[in-house]
């Protein structure tokens, strides 16, 4: 465990030294309470046994600062007072401060408080772990691994705000599998999912890395095209088309023989400040219109006659 130690005195930086290190630990030393904190920024350390009464920042600043910085990882903070005081030791805990120990510094005090650390950060690196995995698994398709409608939100809120803010283009792309409830018919539940997982597997191997791709519902997907115009969003659809194409996914159903997509396209652009959902239900009028039109195909929602309030 990495330990930073704080304290402006020689003699008790050296005996709380020797009695981390004693301890197993790695020991970081800082002289004052502005260099402990900047040491803090730089090593993230498991634990820091700090002074109480320091130049620049004190012990309980320090020790603020460090619960205010703290997001994913915990630190645990020992206090070290002079005297031991009730008013020292409950204006640490109320700072953040986790335990304290008074000096003179007893070594095997030190060493047991140091291994309640261990164990407390280690619990907390594990639950941020896991906190981690929860967040990400709200966020994933079970089923394609992409990522899904409360994933979309999130982002499409973010990006929508920054290209507006930045005047900055970005299209939506809705695509569904053609004649998708035939195939299932036809081949059964099992293969249907096996379909979706190649098909959402072509579909993020043909976009970039800044793009996104979303299992919408069902057997549809929604594509989020960074910095892109609609011109330049119909070229990629029509080369993700291509390549679901070129899967080759056998469909006696259909009247290709083969899976097949259609795409609805609609654009954040100059002259079409539009929010979200409008852009959602634009994109999702042009997928109506590739479907009705023939499926198999792209459709821009601007090229539509009817047009879109």
């Amino acid at each position: 465990m990495k330990v930073l130690i704080a304290d402006d005195d020689q003699i008790s930086r050296m005996i709380t030294k020797a009695a981390v290190e004693q301890s197993g630990h790695d020991c970081i030393v800082a002289v004052d309470g502005d260099s402990a904190w900047d040491l803090y920024q730089a090593h993230a350390p498991s634990a820091v046994v700090t002074d109480l009464m320091m130049p620049g920042l004190n012990g309980l600043d320090l020790c603020r600062a460090i619960r205010e910085r703290e997001q994913d990882t915990y630190t645990y903070v020992i206090l070290v007072t002079s005297h031991g005081s009730r008013k020292d030791v409950l204006a640490g805990m109320e700072a953040g401060a986790d335990d304290y120990v008074t000096k003179p510094l007893d070594p095997f005090n030190l060493h047991i408080r140091l291994l309640a650390a261990q164990r407390i950060t280690s619990l907390h690196a594990d639950l941020a772990k896991y906190r981690t995995a929860l967040t990400k698994q709200a966020r994933t398709d079970p089923l394609t691994k992409l990522n899904n409608r409360l994933k979309l939100t999130e982002d499409l809120g973010q990006l929508h705000s920054r290209s507006d803010r930045y005047s900055r283009d970005y299209c939506l792309a809705m695509v569904d599998v053609d004649n998708f409830k035939s195939y299932n018919d036809i081949y059964g539940h099992q293969a249907g999912d096996a379909a979706l997982v190649a098909i959402a597997s072509t579909l993020a191997g043909e976009v970039r890395q800044s793009d996104g791709v979303y299992r919408f519902g069902g057997e549809e997907f929604l594509l989020v095209l960074r910095e892109q115009t609609a011109t330049g969003a119909e070229v990629v659809m029509e080369r993700i088309r291509a390549a679901v194409h070129a899967l080759q996914i056998e469909h006696s159903g259909d009247p290709d023989g083969i899976l097949t997509i259609s795409a609805g396209v609609s654009a954040f652009a100059d002259g079409h400040r539009a929010g979200t959902e409008q852009l959602l239900r634009e994109a999702d009028l042009a997928l109506y219109a590739a479907k009705a039109s023939g499926r198999n195909r792209v459709t821009l929602a601007s090229t539509l006659s009817q047009g879109v309030d």
